[in-house]
């Protein structure tokens, strides 16, 4: 008897909790969007320090502000701080990108400008260089090198980008120059959302290239037009829009490959595929002990092919290696329903057979949160030696998928032996968001961390205010900010 009446009591409790999880998959059902864009801002932008919540040993001051999408600092051999201004923001704006150096007496020097092939995203200086990744939205992705004085070397050119742009760049121990290649699309189709990204209307022959000789599933999937023919059309995988696919049917590697990290010699030169089978690797750093970290973001729910409840990643780079797109998350195949979009059909794989079993991320991290530039505290200066510090640039709800709070908009740091990770800067509040959400003047969307030369602080690139009308961005110009954190005994 009493072995019935506990097992019915199991049954209840087994009964409830389905009812609950029910309910909840109701709820998030019915409930609308909350992501940390989706409000309403009217420049000018509000900053304030105090507004930022940090350790108690910690500070933070502001730079430099009234910047436009900026996107990445380094520093000269003297130590002042070099700045790339993005030049495009999602959302259609497109300006000339710029290449600026904060002067110690707080002025602003332009040292080049670019054409509207941004965005510049990010930049690195080596032996009187800087050398700036540029997205390549109209022609295709670049790597810069500028002499001190602003004269431009294209190192490298034609690199594949779409939704996804040419990342990084950084210096290696080993004297090459490293930077990562974001993919063309979400998760390996061409579909009707690229062309809300800028390129697909631009350039319908493209499509993602994988890094090695694959043979395909032959799975095709079904779109919208984008013409202004009525009707859908199948596309197939690594291919272009429109364009099936068969069984077996096999596509060409390439050395700059779509998801992938790749090196080039520092005066230009051949290009040597690093790793690929990444989604977006949008920032690099090298440990001191010469291991390559790569922050990597995850699937969207859209496209022909939308993914759910896919995380952004942390990886330590396994060299020579497939890390899994476009089809797994990490190491977890899509095949599994957790990915699979409520009402949709499960995910079926796109290749007929994988180039190696996808290496364990180091992290995974905020769905949608936007896990961007990283940087590794050298010294115990600053504190918390060897740990890598990533700045998360804050969810796009609801166009990459529904939310139902705000993700992202903080710094945290990770512990590179445990993958365990900690929030370390975040905007005061009852809620988690950006500034222009929450009220305040803190953060809005971090998007870059890099450590001064000596280790004692702590600069965070601020792109500005992005908000969400519906499922179009709306990037506010002038709203960049450079944030610098310092431990209070070392200022």
């Amino acid at each position: 008897m009493k072995r019935r009446k506990r097992l019915l009591v199991r049954l209840a409790i087994c009964a409830a909790l389905l009812a609950a999880a029910v309910g909840l998959s109701r709820c998030y059902s019915f409930r609308p969007s909350a992501g940390g864009g989706q409000t309403d801002f009217t420049p000018p932008r509000t900053l304030d320090p105090n507004d930022v919540l940090l350790p108690d040993e910690y500070e933070i001051e502001i730079i430099a502000d009234a910047l436009t999408f900026p996107t990445g600092i380094t520093f000269d051999e003297t130590g002042r701080l070099l700045i790339t201004e993005a030049g495009y923001a999602y959302g259609g704006v497109q300006l000339a990108p710029r290449l600026i150096r904060l002067e110690p007496d707080g002025n602003r020097t332009v040292l080049a400008e670019g054409d509207k092939n941004g965005p510049w995203n990010g930049l690195t200086f080596h032996d009187g260089f800087i050398y700036v990744a540029e997205g390549g939205i109209r022609e295709g992705g670049r790597i810069l090198r500028f002499s001190e004085n602003g004269d431009r070397q294209v190192l490298i050119s034609g690199l594949p980008s779409g939704d996804h742009h040419t990342n990084g760049p950084i210096v290696g121990p080993d004297g090459w120059l490293y930077f990562g290649q974001g993919t063309m699309t979400n998760s390996g189709v061409v579909g009707a959302d690229n062309a809300d990204q800028d390129w697909l209307k631009l350039h319908p022959d493209l499509h993602d290239i994988p890094g090695e000789t694959v043979r395909l599933s032959g799975k095709n999937f079904e779109s919208a037009n984008i013409s202004e023919s009525d009707g859908e059309v199948r596309t197939g995988a690594f291919s272009a829009f429109g364009e099936k696919t068969s069984e077996n049917e096999i596509r060409e590697g390439a050395e700059v490959a779509s998801g992938s990290i790749v090196r080039i010699p520092l005066d230009g030169g051949e290009p040597e595929l690093v790793a690929w089978g990444f989604r977006n690797p949008f920032g690099i750093v090298f440990s001191k002990e010469g291991n390559l970290f790569a922050t990597d973001h995850g699937y969207d729910n859209r496209g022909s092919r939308p993914v759910w409840g896919a995380p952004d990643l942390l990886w330590k780079v396994e060299v020579g290696a497939w890390h899994g797109w476009p089809d797994f998350s990490g190491n977890r195949p899509l095949t599994e329903d957790d990915f699979r979009p409520p009402g949709a059909e499960p995910l079926t794989f796109l290749l007929a057979e994988h180039p190696n079993v996808p290496p364990t991320p180091l992290a995974h991290l905020d769905v949608h949160g936007g896990a961007s530039g990283l940087d590794i505290s050298g010294s115990n200066k600053f504190g918390f030696e060897g740990e890598i510090f990533v700045a998360f640039f804050g969810d796009l709800a609801p166009a990459v998928n529904r939310v139902l709070t705000p993700v992202g908009f903080k710094i945290v740091r990770i512990d590179p032996t445990t993958g365990v990770f900690e929030n370390f800067a975040v905007n005061r509040g009852d809620k988690n968001g950006p500034a222009s959400l929450i009220g305040g003047g803190g953060f809005e969307r971090p998007v870059a961390v890099r450590f001064d030369p000596e280790g004692n602080a702590l600069y965070v690139v601020d792109f500005g205010v992005l908000t969400m009308d519906g499922k179009k961005h709306r990037p506010h110009k002038e709203t960049g900010v450079i944030w610098k954190i310092t431990r209070k005994e070392v200022r």
